[in-house]
């Protein structure tokens, strides 16, 4: 990973961005509590193209700023200020579960901004506080009344980590990690806001889009089900839907049908232009 510098945002919070240095821009976001190096896994070498990635408040090195501003939509609105400033509009945008409502957002409230858009492993359709979130609201709430370990062992104990434990060991995996992610107040402000937060856009929204899309899902992820990568591809027009092998799987051929997922749709972006 390459960092591009800071970004001032318009209240005075401090982001770091991360990426390439050439190429037509993709500004592609992570998820929830995760940074850039999740983007950079995901997103391939691609000739032409670069990466960049704007380490939402909170997360990576970025500044936190006002923790009562920890939301989708001021995500989303530091990322618009970044694009008005920094690149030439529109760009492809896109994301990861959180990265991925960040970007949608994007694609109906700045239609402008947006050249392409790229959905990856949705947690969010439409809908505040969906039931998939609630494993991370779960977290959220334990970090903000036990320690740590009392935390963490009362969640793996608890019937919301025995079920990922048997259906979904790729998501338990990355919720046990945040017992550990410092600073411990910031990963529970993060977990218990966002997770009662959404898109902030309706269903007839997002049937507006029209741009080229990209959904990513797969199977075996309770937090981004792939029911939710099948009712956005249905609902924007003219939709790519693929389906790759589930991390719980095989995290190789996770990354590599990732990787050839993307490549296939920016390639056939540019045959079209």
């Amino acid at each position: 990973m390459t960092s591009l510098g800071p970004f001032e945002t318009g209240d005075g919070t401090v982001l770091n961005v991360d990426g390439d240095e050439a190429g037509i821009p993709v500004v592609f976001q992570h998820g929830l509590c995760g940074d850039a190096k999740q983007t950079a896994e995901a997103c391939p070498p691609l000739p032409g193209y670069r990466r960049i990635t704007i380490e939402a408040r909170g997360h990576g090195s970025s500044g936190a700023g006002d923790l009562s501003r920890l939301s989708i939509a001021t995500f989303a609105e530091d990322v618009a200020a970044f694009i008005e400033t920094r690149l030439t509009a529109p760009v492809v945008v896109g994301g990861i579960s959180m990265g991925a409502a960040i970007a949608l957002r994007l694609a109906v409230t700045r239609p402008d901004l947006v050249r392409a858009l790229i959905l990856a492993r949705p947690a969010w359709i439409a809908a505040a506080a969906p039931h998939n979130m609630r494993p991370n609201a779960e977290v959220g709430h334990l970090l903000q009344t036990l320690p740590p370990e009392e935390a963490k062992a009362a969640f793996l104990a608890s019937e919301t980590g025995q079920r990922l434990a048997k259906e979904a060991p790729d998501n338990l995996a990355s919720l046990t990690g945040f017992f550990s992610r410092e600073p411990i107040a910031m990963t529970a402000a993060l977990l218990t806001s966002i997770s009662n937060d959404g898109p902030g856009v309706s269903e007839a929204d997002i049937a507006a889009i029209t741009v080229p899309t990209l959904v990513i899902g797969h199977d075996r992820d309770i937090i981004h089900p792939f029911s939710h990568a099948e009712a956005l591809a249905q609902t924007i027009p003219g939709t790519r839907l693929v389906k790759i092998t589930p991390k719980a799987e095989d995290r190789a051929h996770y990354v590599s049908d990732f990787h050839g997922a993307l490549g296939q749709f920016l390639k056939e972006i540019e045959d079209h232009e």
